[in-house]
């Protein structure tokens, strides 16, 4: 696996870096232009981190040949879109660091201008209406070994003009006919089928209302907003490498002002997710998740509420490479480079989420004193902070045993841990309830070992974090585990829904943190709670009410797959 990963890192976008300089070197096709792309996503819902993967190559491109890339909103088809995604969409991209400038266009725009072209395109005698049903076209489409039928193929061109005036004026109703390009029916590529372009259909568009009533389809549209915008390179994802003939085609017969480049190279597969906008739709529409930004989505705004950072993301998604074939990465490599990332950055506090009450018997009541302690060993700069120690504190429920068992190294009777930064505290018993229930835990602290030290060179195994207990504040903490139950939820004849993780979520209330992780809400994006993971506050979370929700977990599963190979 590491090898694996090492191979993507240093091929990473290769292949296209090479065409590129091929086109813009002396002789090339772009010899002397600046470097121009595009991102052009649909706004029919937000942006996942499959989309990362394709910003990262749209807008690095452009940077690193220094040229431009633009944001184009492909909004041809209203059934979805709104005005939200458009929004949501910018948002992202500018938080993964990734800037358009004054180059944000919508599809729409160029409507006026793509229904000229369709109309050169029937003078040409190169497009004609057709009155087949979707049902008839579909029976007519033919195979490998039989040719398309189209009885309209050889309709007047002056009729098809006609037709297509009146198609826009909106006096036939939706389904009724269509444009369609005439190529070649028996072409081998279906795409090329005499493929529909212009449809009618009656649905009011977020940003021209109800003006239209045609829409061109995609395999038009796109390379005729490219031409438009000027684009050199138009780097899409694999599917679309059947579809480029197509394009080419469109770009060959029609005036455009400029002849565009596209490239393919492969989408972001991931798995124990489903990355299908439809699909992410539905499980904010039934209520599986809580919204788009929900953190168990594998939505940029859902990796963001979670914790995750773009440094994480762009890393990522450079280290997977630019592919020509189809894969699948797993996840874990996804939550290795968020760990890289925080480690480096990210505060270390103490917080216990499902505490016990460690009363040290020993230790004067009344007394307190401070420890001072790093806020993150890998950043000096950051400098420390004070907490306090008293006689009572509390610990992770799970750091005390009645009875040892084999390779727990933690408190149970007569055995000794340290308080991470404080002392070497040796257990003497603990407390229960009137249901058998551990409510308090004892323990004597040995003042030779102030800082966790051990002056006399005994070894002590075990080392647990605490808060004390007179001062501390409470908070909600989530932690998140895969959505789905199944690492490939999507593939085959599955239904998805079938494999929803019901336990992805797990609310713990009462925890315990430091009065610090309180008093600098809202300064410090994460968290390491030390020995539990990364955590970051929600956007619900108050001063009032803390909520922290875990990004990831300590344990790096990706390092230990990568080292067992």
């Amino acid at each position: 696996m590491a090898e694996e990963m090492k191979a993507a890192e240093n091929a990473a976008g290769n292949f296209i870096e090479d065409f590129i300089r091929e086109d813009i070197a002396e002789g090339g096709q772009y010899e002397g232009k600046t470097v121009h792309t595009r991102f052009p996503p649909e706004p029919n819902g937000y942006l996942h981190i499959g989309h990362a993967k394709a910003i990262c190559v749209d807008f690095g491109m452009a940077e690193k040949f220094g040229g431009m890339c633009n944001l184009r909103m492909d909004d041809t088809n209203p059934t979805k879109e709104d005005v939200e995604y458009v929004d949501a969409i910018k948002e992202d991209i500018a938080w993964l660091g990734f800037h358009w400038d004054d180059r944000f266009f919508f599809a729409s725009e160029y409507f006026e201008q793509m229904y000229e072209y369709a109309v050169e395109l029937i003078r040409k005698g190169l497009a004609y209406v057709c009155e087949l049903t979707p049902e008839q076209m579909k029976e007519n489409r033919g195979d490998l070994f039989r040719p398309a039928v189209s009885p309209y193929r050889d309709r007047p061109i002056e009729e098809s003009l006609d037709l297509f005036r009146r198609m826009k004026n909106g006096e036939f109703e939706d389904g009724k006919m269509t444009l369609r390009a005439k190529i070649d029916l028996s072409s081998g590529n279906f795409n090329m089928r005499d493929p529909v372009i212009y449809r009618i259909n009656r649905l009011h568009h977020h940003r021209t209302g109800d003006q239209w009533c045609i829409y061109p389809m995609y395999d038009f549209a796109h390379p005729l907003e490219d031409a438009l915008e000027g684009i050199t390179h138009s780097l899409c994802t694999l599917e679309f490498e059947d579809h480029r003939p197509l394009y080419n085609w469109v770009i060959q017969n029609t005036s455009v002002p400029s002849i565009p480049r596209q490239i393919e190279f492969a989408r972001l597969g991931i798995n124990n997710t489903v990355m299908s906008k439809r699909k992410l739709r539905l499980l904010v529409e039934e209520k599986y998740v809580d919204g788009w930004d929900d953190p168990r989505m594998p939505t940029l705004c859902g990796l963001r509420r979670r914790g995750y950072t773009p440094a994480s993301i762009r890393n990522f998604c450079e280290r997977i490479g630019v592919a020509k074939t189809n894969s699948v990465v797993e996840y874990s490599f996804l939550e290795h480079c968020l760990r890289e990332d925080l480690n480096l950055n990210a505060q270390r506090v103490m917080t216990v989420i499902n505490p016990i009450k460690l009363v040290i018997t020993n230790y004067p009541e009344g007394q307190s004193e401070n420890f001072t302690i790093e806020n993150n060993p890998n950043r000096p700069e950051d400098g420390t902070r004070t907490i306090t120690f008293s006689r009572e504190c509390f610990i992770e429920a799970e750091d005390f045993l009645e009875e040892k068992i084999k390779g727990y190294n933690r408190l149970y009777p007569g055995n000794e841990v340290r308080l991470k930064s404080a002392y070497i505290v040796k257990c003497t018993g603990c407390k229960k309830d009137e249901n058998g229930q551990v409510v308090e835990v004892y323990a004597e602290y040995d003042p030779a070992t102030r800082g966790g030290d051990t002056p006399d060179g005994r070894k002590v195994r075990g080392t647990i974090h605490w808060v004390d207990a007179e001062n501390y504040v409470e908070a909600e903490v989530r932690l998140y585990e895969n959505l789905f139950t199944d690492p490939e939820p999507d593939t085959g004849d599955k239904n998805f829904l079938d494999y929803i993780n019901p336990n992805s979520l797990k609310v713990m209330t009462g925890c315990k943190a430091e009065r610090f992780v309180g008093e600098v809400h809202g300064d410090h994006p994460s968290y390491q709670f030390m020995r539990l993971g990364y955590f970051c506050p929600d956007k619900d979370s108050t001063k009032d009410h803390l909520i922290f929700n875990r990004s990831v977990s300590l344990k790096d599963g990706f390092k230990r797959q990568a080292n067992s190979k």
